[in-house]
């Protein structure tokens, strides 16, 4: 299972992390997988390409985290929010047994 974490604080984005497979075909071929991962590393690079504010990130074998680190801009949390409208549509097409997705108050 691939699990999403959201972090805020007081309302705010502060990162997110998405560790985990979906489970729901084999390597290669796991088109939930394949959909997180678009969803996730798209809306990291694009916050680092179109917004000026800081981010770190980490990136591995089933791993995305970002950690946003001063308050965010409204671009910023626009693209956080489509990023989370999709994954919420993958998760309501597919099921909680291959993604949840989990806001977290930091």
């Amino acid at each position: 299972m691939i699990c999403l974490t959201v972090y805020k604080k007081s309302g705010q984005y502060q990162g997110f992390e998405c560790v985990g497979h979906a489970g729901y075909a084999e390597d290669g071929y796991d088109i939930i997988c394949a959909a997180v991962s678009a969803l996730t590393v798209n809306a990291a690079n694009s916050i680092e390409t179109f917004t000026r504010d800081p981010i770190t990130c980490t990136s591995g074998d089933g791993l995305v985290k970002v950690s946003l680190t001063e308050r965010v801009s409204e671009k910023t949390k626009l693209l956080l929010d489509s990023m989370i409208f999709g994954l919420q549509n993958i998760q309501k097409s597919y099921g909680n047994e291959y993604l949840e997705i989990v806001f977290k108050e930091v």
